[in-house]
């Protein structure tokens, strides 16, 4: 049987971040280059659940941060290793360029100058930077929760490394997304429910209010 767990402790605002992965114009927002995932993330809401996480995260006193992916133009210390990361590049263009808008946050996000921002320049999950992990240990956080995109790879690599890393981590269902819809859901039944807590938007704005 499942363990009852304790919501409000496990995201209490003293040790909580939320960790929002790749939440950027030129992935699901307006300069989308990979249309699937934009439409994904529409359907189900993600973008405008995510943004509702980050503001009742920042009013109860919880941490924002940002884990974005931008490249050089000249690609130096990035490579194409795999099919994921050459089709990647090959769509975005110089979308995700460092300073390009593509690299911005989406609008829903309404990014704080509280919010912290870390980015990677290669890779496919965002502990890759390697300042994330020191960065939350030293902001006292102990609970991650993870947002955004996709449960493909990039959300299910940022859930793995963080249980590996040591955290307890918190996933709502609804701000999240997978490319289709419905793998995303399988892969939430049957692999992320075995790592985490999964919740939803609503539940955890509830256990912050």
């Amino acid at each position: 049987a499942d363990v009852p767990v304790d919501l409000g402790a496990l995201v209490h605002p003293t040790h909580t971040a939320v960790v929002t992965m790749e939440l950027q114009r030129a992935v699901v927002g307006d300069l989308a280059t990979l249309a699937d995932l934009r439409d994904a993330a529409a359907a189900v809401g993600m973008p405008a659940n995510a943004g509702r996480i980050a503001s009742s995260a920042r009013s109860a006193g919880a941490r924002v941060v940002h884990c974005n992916a931008a490249f050089r133009p000249d690609r130096q210390g990035s490579t194409a290793n795999c099919r994921m990361l050459a089709a990647s590049m090959k769509l975005a263009g110089d979308s995700l360029d460092l300073g390009a808008p593509g690299v911005e946050n989406i609008g829903e996000l309404d990014v704080h100058d509280s919010d912290l921002v870390v980015t990677r320049t290669h890779g496919l999950t965002p502990f890759v930077a390697p300042e994330l992990d020191p960065l939350l240990r030293n902001l006292g956080v102990t609970t991650v929760v993870a947002v955004g995109n996709s449960l493909n790879v990039g959300v299910l690599g940022l859930v793995l490394a963080a249980v590996d890393l040591g955290y307890q981590v918190v996933v709502p269902a609804d701000a999240v997304v997978g490319v289709p819809v419905a793998y995303g859901e399988a892969v939430m039944a049957n692999t992320v429910a075995l790592l985490a807590t999964v919740t939803t938007t609503d539940e955890l704005i509830a256990a912050w209010a």
